[in-house]
């Protein structure tokens, strides 16, 4: 199973503080033991919402914002994307996370074909496929 890992924000990571030496190299040494595992598929830290947009649909055009957006607690710091065995496995290695005393990680397992049910037509299931192909070269 796919799972994302969402870390999130706090009033440091929003006001654009960057990690230090230490907490680099922490976090290296823990994307090591992920990768040597073959669990991490991806990961990546995301700016400040201050440097963002966000979009909002509605009647007529949509309506762009500048960040920042709410508070840091509702906001998203980073990610990683994991393959794992189950959700059980995943918050074992995301308990091992380095990080301190207000950090908070969001654990959400990706929606998979067989949960559409009949609406994921083999025509609509084709697509999909030929789109991951695409994304694959």
């Amino acid at each position: 199973m796919k799972v994302m890992v969402i870390v999130k924000a706090n009033a440091d990571s929003e006001a654009g503080r960057m990690p230090n030496e230490q907490e680099l190299s922490e976090m290296g040494t823990y994307n090591e033991q992920l990768v040597a595992a073959g669990i991490m598929l991806a990961g990546e830290g995301l700016h400040a919402t201050s440097r963002g947009r966000r979009i909002q649909f509605g009647a007529g055009s949509p309506q762009v914002q500048a960040g920042p957006f709410g508070p840091p607690s509702e906001q998203i710091a980073g990610f990683w994307l994991w393959n794992v065995r189950s959700l059980d496995e995943a918050v074992e290695w995301a308990s091992r996370a380095p990080f301190g005393a207000g950090g908070t990680l969001e654990l959400r397992p990706l929606i998979s074909a067989e949960d559409f049910g009949e609406a994921f037509t083999p025509e609509l299931q084709q697509q999909e496929q030929r789109l991951r192909e695409q994304l694959a070269d």
